[in-house]
């Protein structure tokens, strides 16, 4: 007797999908069979991230266009996708700020930390709780190699990476025996726009340290590979490994001094 059990499509929401990272996570979803939910800031590099992906893969794409740095954006969002079943969500939206922290922009600031800690936050609460009814589901988080030592001249980026390393390691644990994953994804730099967003354009913008510059597609690939294995922190690149684990071997005091140096060297300061 044939199986007349209707074939469900599961669901991907990825926020800051437009480009990047999370563009390149979509499509690895859409490889995969999974209809979509893309959301980012930027309408016209949403429509044409949708239209590439539909050019590959024949998915089904729906398109929120919001300001995820904005107050009350993650319940907006959950009452925009109408109930739909998320089985996959991650969290990739963000940006950085580069700049002694007394001369730093408050607002912009405030912006960051609304988007990697609240937004954050409060979307993996609201999709949270009907994966753990069903009993299945993976949440993936972007946090950085940034997360495991202090950050002098990005001292919020950093700190508000190190949150979301803490909270997704935390969680995943509780989660233990649910059939849910948390995973964190700790990459180091990689070849996106996101350095020149961390100097909105200043003669500062764009990274000087060339070494160790990793590719979005395979920093994707390895992230994705993790989640559906259900690691709870992937850092990709040998040596990114052993920069996660520097602190362990020297002061905090020393390694923080490191990192300085990093940022003044990167952006010429």
């Amino acid at each position: 007797m044939k199986n007349t059990e209707h074939y469900i499509k599961k669901t991907g929401l990825i926020t800051g999908a437009a480009s990047g990272l999370g563009f390149e996570l979509a499509m690895l979803l859409a490889r995969d069979g999974y209809d979509l939910i893309l959301v980012d800031v930027d309408d016209e590099k949403l429509e044409a991230a949708k239209q590439k992906i539909t050019t590959f893969y024949p998915t089904q794409i729906q398109l929120i266009h919001k300001d995820l740095s904005t107050c009350n954006v993650a319940a907006e969002i959950f009452e925009a996708i109408e109930n739909k079943q998320i089985d996959i969500l991650i969290n990739n939206a963000g940006f950085g700020i580069f700049g002694s922290f007394i001369d730093t922009d408050w607002k912009r600031e405030a912006e960051m930390l609304n988007l990697h800690v609240v937004t954050t936050t409060q979307l993996t609460k609201l999709v949270l709780k009907g994966m753990v009814a069903r009993g299945n589901g993976k949440i993936m988080n972007m946090s950085s190699l940034a997360a495991f030592q202090p950050g002098p001249l990005m001292s919020l980026y950093y700190a508000s990476k190190a949150y979301i390393l803490s909270f997704s390691e935390a969680i995943a644990n509780e989660l233990k025996g649910t059939g849910v994953t948390v995973t964190a994804l700790c990459p180091g730099q990689t070849k996106t726009c996101f350095q020149d967003v961390v100097s909105n354009g200043t003669k500062n913008s764009g990274n000087k340290i060339k070494f160790n510059l990793a590719c979005p597609k395979e920093v994707a690939e390895y992230g994705y590979n993790a989640m559906l294995k259900g690691k709870v922190v992937a850092i990709p690149g040998i040596f990114n490994k052993f920069l996660s684990k520097l602190p362990r071997f020297v002061s905090r005091r020393t390694a923080t001094a490191v990192i300085r140096k990093i940022q003044e060297k990167n952006r010429d300061a």
